[in-house]
Formats: C-alpha cells, sequence, structure tokens
C-alpha cells in the first residue's frame, strides 16, 4: 500500500511517500520537491547496546552524481567518500533529531538519504532532515518527533521558505532552521550583517512553516505508522541513589564552589569517583556504570543550582563574564599572515596563505561545478584537551565548525577584482575549553588584517549556554566546555560591530521561547563588542604592505578580441611568456588577465610584455626592435610581438649604405620610427632618429634643400 500526503511550501507541493520503496527498512519515505527527490531511511538494530554511554545514531547524507544528470569524475568513476557538502548536510539531518530519542534507548540508529533526483534549484539538505523525521515517525523506532527543517532567506525585506539557489545569492541571509511543533531544535547559517531583531523575525517565520510539515507527518503517522518498540528505563535502587549521595554529594557541593583549571577540576572529579567506587565496590558489585552515572548526575545537577541561586559558575565567573582574552599577531615569521588567539583555556594558531587563480578550489558536485577563492581548515588535534588519539582526516565536527567560521568571515573577504588572490586560512586548535569555532573567527580575522588582506572590518564570534529549570533560566556568555556538555543549549553568534555573518545554534531541551532567545542574542552581541575592542587593540586595521614572502599579482584588462594573441596557437605565446619570466597567467573570459610572481619586477616585465603583444602599431612613435632578417633592399625588424616592419636600406642612415650587413646584423636591437603603414605593411627608418651630420658646402645645402 503507497501513502501519500503534500503540503504546499513557498508555492510549491512538498510531498512525503512510503509503502513503495526500501520496505524492509524500519522506515523509509520518499521526499519530493520540485523536481529534487531524496530517499531517506531509518533503521534500528533490535539489541540494546549495554556497553556505551551515548546513544549510537549514524547519518549517512550522499548526492548521487546522476542525480544531475552527471558522470563522476575521477580515476574510478563512481562516487567516492562523502564530499564536504555531504558531511555538512548530513550533520543538518543529525543535530535536531539527535536530542529526541528516550534517554535509555541505546540500539544502534542509523539514517540513510539518497539524493536521486536533482533539479539544480532545490538542495535537498532540508528535505533530507523532513525524510529523516517522518521515516522515524512511522517507523518502530522511540522518536520523539516529528521535527522540520526549512531554509529561509530574505530578499527586499520579504522572508521566502525553501528559497531556489538563485534567491540565496541574492538574499541577505541563509538560515537552516530545524524545530518541533512548539520549539526550535537547531538554527545554522550566514547573513550580511543583519540585527539580531531581523534574526528573531526569521526563525519566527520558519516556524510556520515547520509546523505545516510537521502535521503531515502526523497524518502520514496516522494512516501508517507502526507501534514504537519498548524501551525499558532503567530502575536504579533508591538506596544506591542515597548511598552515593552520602558519600559524595557534599565533597561535590565544595568541588563545584572551587575554581579550578580543567586539568585540575577533572583529576579532582576522577580522584572523589574513584573513592566512592572504592567505598561501594563490595556492596555493589558490578555497578560502577550506574554508580558513575549518578556522580554525573550529582555533579550536573550541583553546577546548574549554583548558577541559577547564586550566579556563579565553575569558574567563579558571572553568567556575563567573559575570560581573559590575548591577541597576537605576526607569531610566525615566513607565514603570509599569522594570529594567536586565547580566550581562557582555548587557543587557536592561524596561519594565511596567499595564492593565484591556480590555487583555487574546485567544488564539484550536483550543481555546476565551480571554484572557490576563500578557504578555511579547522583541525582539533586530540593534545588540545590533553589526551592521545588517531590523527586522519578531518572529522565531521572539524568540518562542521571549520565551515561555520568560513561563513562567518566569508562576508568581509574582498572581491575577486580588488583583491584578485586565493586565501587559505587554516585553524590549529592548540587548547580547548569552550568554543573553539568561535576562537577561530577571531584568530581567522587577525591572521586577515595581520596579512594586509583588504578587508573593511573585524568579525569576532562567542558561544553562548543556557541553563533551564521550569521557568527559571541563565543565560551564560562564553561558556566553558562543562556548561556545554552540562547545559541545555549551544548558541554561536559570530559578527562585526554592525551585525551577525553567522549563526549555529543547538537545544537539547523542548520548549525554549523566543524571549530566553531574545535576551541570549542582546547578550551575546555585548559579548561579541567586547571581544571586538580587545582584538582592535591588537591590529585595527590590515597591514598596508603583503608579507615579503607572499606572491605578487598583477592585473590588467585585454580587450576580450585580443585574448587569443597573448594565449597563442595551442597555448605557444602564454606558455613562453610563463616561461621566460617565471610567472602564471590566467586570463578570465572577460579579458581580465592576472600575473602572479615570487617578485613585482618580474610580474611587471610580463606585463609590459602582454602590452605589447596587444598593442596597436603607431605612425610616428619610436620603437626598440630586433632585427629578425638582413637583405639586399634592407633589414625586417620586429617593433612588437610578432609585428614586423621593412627598415628599408635608404632609412638605415643619412650617408648613402652600400651593404646593409655593414650596420645590422639578425638578433641585433634597434632604434626605429614607425613612419608609415600601407596595406598594413609597416616602413620603419632609423634615420629619421639619427642627427643629421652637418654638410661642407653650406649654400649647397640651400640650394639643395630647394630643389
Amino acid at each position: 500500500m503507497i501513502y501519500r500526503k503534500e503540503v504546499e511550501i513557498g508555492g510549491k507541493p512538498l510531498v512525503i511517500e512510503t509503502g513503495k520503496l526500501a520496505k524492509q527498512a524500519n522506515g523509509a519515505v520518499m521526499v519530493s520537491y520540485g523536481d529534487t527527490m531524496i530517499l531517506v531511511t531509518a533503521v534500528a538494530s533490535s539489541e540494546v547496546r549495554d556497553d556505551i554511554d551515548f546513544f549510537p545514531l549514524s547519518v549517512e547524507y550522499r548526492e548521487r552524481a546522476f542525480a544531475a544528470g552527471k558522470i563522476p569524475g575521477g580515476f574510478f568513476k563512481r562516487e567516492g567518500r562523502p564530499t564536504e557538502k555531504e558531511i555538512l548536510s548530513a550533520r543538518l539531518i543529525d543535530r535536531p533529531i539527535r536530542p529526541l530519542f528516550p534517554k535509555d534507548y541505546k540500539n544502534d540508529t542509523q539514517i540513510a538519504a539518497f539524493v536521486y533526483s536533482y533539479d539544480g534549484e532545490h538542495d535537498a539538505d532540508v528535505l533530507g532532515a523532513v525524510g529523516a523525521s517522518a521515516a522515524l515517525t512511522i517507523s518502530d523506532i522511540p522518536f520523539l518527533g516529528p521535527i522540520a527543517e526549512v531554509k529561509v532567506t530574505r530578499i527586499n525585506g520579504e522572508f521566502i521558505v525553501n528559497p531556489s539557489e538563485s534567491q540565496i545569492e541574492e538574499g541577505d541571509m541563509e538560515l537552516v532552521v530545524a524545530g518541533t511543533s512548539d520549539s526550535i531544535m537547531m538554527v545554522e547559517g550566514e547573513a550580511k550583517e543583519v540585527s539580531e531583531s531581523d534574526l528573531l523575525e526569521a526563525l519566527k517565520f520558519a516556524h510556520e512553516e515547520i509546523k505545516k510539515l510537521i502535521d503531515i507527518q502526523i497524518e502520514l503517522r496516522e494512516l501508517c505508522g507502526k507501534p514504537k518498540m519498548e524501551v525499558e528505563e532503567k530502575e536504579i535502587p533508591e538506596e544506591l541513589i542515597n548511598d552515593v549521595k552520602e558519600l559524595a554529594y557534599n565533597e561535590y557541593k565544595e568541588l563545584v564552589a572551587t575554581v579550578l583549571a580543567k586539568e585540575e577540576r577533572s583529576k579532582k572529579n576522577k580522584e572523589l569517583n574513584q573513592r566512592v567506587q572504592e567505598q561501594l565496590a563490595e556492596k555493589y558489585p558490578e555497578q560502577e556504570k550506574v554508580i558513575g552515572e549518578i556522580l554525573h548526575d550529582i555533579e550536573k545537577e550541583l553546577m546548574r543550582e549554583r548558577i541559577l541561586t547564586e550566579g556563579k559558575r565553575l569558574d567563579g565567573r558571572t553568567t556575563t563574564e567573559i575570560r581573559p582574552i590575548t591577541c597576537e599577531v605576526g607569531v610566525l615569521p615566513r607565514t603570509h599572515g599569522s594570529a594567536l588567539f586565547t580566550r581562557g583555556e582555548t587557543q587557536s594558531l592561524m596561519t594565511l596563505t596567499l595564492g593565484s587563480k591556480r590555487d583555487e578550489q574546485i567544488i564539484d558536485g550536483l550543481q555546476e561545478e565551480y571554484t572557490k577563492r576563500f578557504m578555511l581548515h579547522y583541525n582539533f588535534p586530540p593534545f588540545s584537551v590533553g589526551e592521545t588519539g588517531r590523527y586522519g582526516s578531518p572529522g565531521r565536527r572539524e568540518i562542521g565548525h571549520g565551515n561555520l567560521a568560513e561563513r562567518a568571515l566569508k562576508h568581509i573577504i574582498p572581491p575577486e577584482g580588488k583583491f584578485p588572490y586565493t586565501i587559505r586560512l587554516n585553524s590549529d586548535i592548540l587548547e580547548s575549553n569552550g568554543s573553539s569555532s568561535m576562537a577561530t573567527v577571531c584568530s581567522g580575522s587577525l591572521a586577515l588584517m595581520d596579512a594586509g588582506v583588504p578587508v573593511e572590518k573585524p568579525i569576532a564570534g562567542i558561544a553562548m549556554g543556557l541553563i533551564k529549570e521550569g521557568e527559571n533560566y541563565a543565560i551564560l556568555s562564553d561558556i566553558l566546555g562543562n556548561e556545554d556538555h552540562l547545559g541545555d543549549m549551544d548558541f554561536k553568534v559570530a559578527g562585526s560591530t554592525e551585525g551577525i555573518t553567522a549563526f549555529q545554534m543547538d537545544i537539547k531541551i523542548q520548549g525554549i521561547s523566543y524571549e530566553i532567545m531574545e535576551k541570549a542574542l542582546a547578550q551575546a552581541k555585548e559579548g561579541r563588542l567586547h571581544i571586538l575592542n580587545i582584538m582592535n587593540q591588537t591590529i585595527s586595521e590590515p597591514r598596508a604592505q603583503l608579507s615579503p614572502y607572499a606572491p605578487v599579482i598583477d592585473t590588467m584588462k585585454i580587450d576580450v578580441d585580443k585574448i587569443g594573441a597573448v594565449i597563442g596557437p595551442g597555448g605557444k605565446v602564454i606558455q613562453k611568456i610563463q616561461k621566460d619570466y617565471g610567472v602564471e597567467v590566467v586570463i578570465e573570459e572577460d579579458g581580465t588577465v592576472n600575473i602572479s610572481a615570487p617578485q613585482a619586477e618580474a610580474a611587471r616585465e610580463a606585463k609590459s610584455f602582454i602590452r605589447s603583444l596587444i598593442e596597436e602599431p603607431e605612425i610616428g612613435k619610436t620603437y626598440d626592435g630586433v632585427v629578425k632578417r638582413v637583405v639586399d633592399f634592407g633589414a625586417f625588424v620586429e617593433i612588437l610581438p610578432g609585428k614586423e616592419g621593412l627598415l628599408h636600406v635608404s632609412n638605415i642612415d643619412h650617408k648613402r649604405v652600400e651593404k646593409v650587413s655593414d650596420y645590422l646584423k639578425e638578433g641585433d636591437k634597434v632604434q626605429v620610427k614607425l613612419i608609415r603603414i600601407e596595406n598594413g605593411k609597416m616602413s620603419l627608418s632609423r634615420k629619421a632618429l639619427l642627427e643629421r651630420p652637418p654638410r661642407k658646402h653650406d649654400h649647397h645645402d640651400k640650394h639643395h634643400d630647394n630643389k
């Protein structure tokens, strides 16, 4: 039996269909919007995993090249490991659904989303989240949804839901918003310096659309939903809880109220936990995990209570206080730009490298291939949190954090016409306790200025947290790692003094009001301005000069019909220029020529050579020519690349020239004047540039001149 539900979103029907495809999965739906179609399946194992203390959920999002009528590039001609875009889309599905499973549900659960058709206008990423929720909702997997997800942009003050790629380009924001029927769960996005109130309006607008998508999922569940599997709630004996509390409660109360560095706190917690475990080992054999959970909950409860009642945090700060910040620039002498940003126990070392057009990244996905001239890469080595670990390709979290920081800074990168370089920023997190992605935004902004990239203004970022118990809540500025882990929200905002450029929010509880969000945004703005002020004391505008180690890029514009002359047959001319001058030349379709060279002199010489290539010969102008061939009646001289004229024997000297070879040999440099152009043939004169020798008979001269 095939079941189908549809609703109009942004003037187009969004359709969810089930019962036809992938029927062995616990739940499977095909979501269509325009001509974009994505199949999403949800599968859970029947066994509970007792060996773990986290929820084993994995999300795979894959774009099939055939969806856009393409054959994959590369040697193997089949899809390889997920691209950065696919990883980011998988995160947009994972983040809003992860908090919505019962606490004791520990079965392996997997969401797989395959894009089967792409219309070039509607990205399947938000459709994947709607599909994941629908597949979970109709399945027997215990999911506390449904949720839905939409994309929002704004053009000329009008909000648009699930905009096309071209509308996103035109709009002043691109937000992905996910939520349940009564609360927003996740936001991710970028904006062109919009205000806090504009962002809130966008969230409210998105939420109305989300509710429509949730309604059709509920209708679908009523038609064909399976009964949910039972989740066994773990019963912890009251006596055990009391025994643990008796041993640990007061000690934890003291620990939570003591200001300690991250390492020190972790050590003290470990010691306390070990003592409790040893004292209870005999009475409660094989209950280490349960005892560990009770201890964790005690710490969580006490930490939250202290914040709500006293407004004091683990490190002694008030709710709005930001940890000490230090900024340094130019810390690495041979890089093109560098900065070290330290906030509390979080540290980002940023390097900047400038490259030419050839260094741009080629992005090949379902959309038309395009290039990217600004890249930010983020790395989180295990030593940053005092651990050992595997070093490999970047994980999903690293890609997500790097992308958020890149979007925050993208807005201030000067256009190619003004600054023709490719820019790569690389952030290495050397220490971490609290948001390292926001530290990356700050160090990135500092490194751009240190490198002399003509950015208009600095950008800073801050991570906010929330502790909420009933009606009582506290918003925390610049959260610690522990506050993120034990809190209810992680809220990151980056921007300039003018407005917000990037935004990311994940909520772990339901029912956060707009009033809380409004306060969090206002508090984040204060924090951001405070950080920008500190950054400006180190460097407040870009350096006037680029690093001496950066390549030099010179730009010129030529007529489009002259491009062929510079490239030459089979690229011979351009290759010769590159070889002779040691430069790299890239010509755009509009006639923009970028010449990059290790030194300014080489770029200048190549530029003047290209100028001479396209220059039209001018009568009366003097040229430095090169003799190409010597003949009886004169010499052929090249005055501009590929353009030769005849220097007739009568125009070589004022004296009678018997033999041309007495004066000129092949390869000689000779200065000549262009005196005539007839039928495209050029006549040159050397004589016209020489001073006339005085004659012996003056009257003869006069007589001669009168003739």
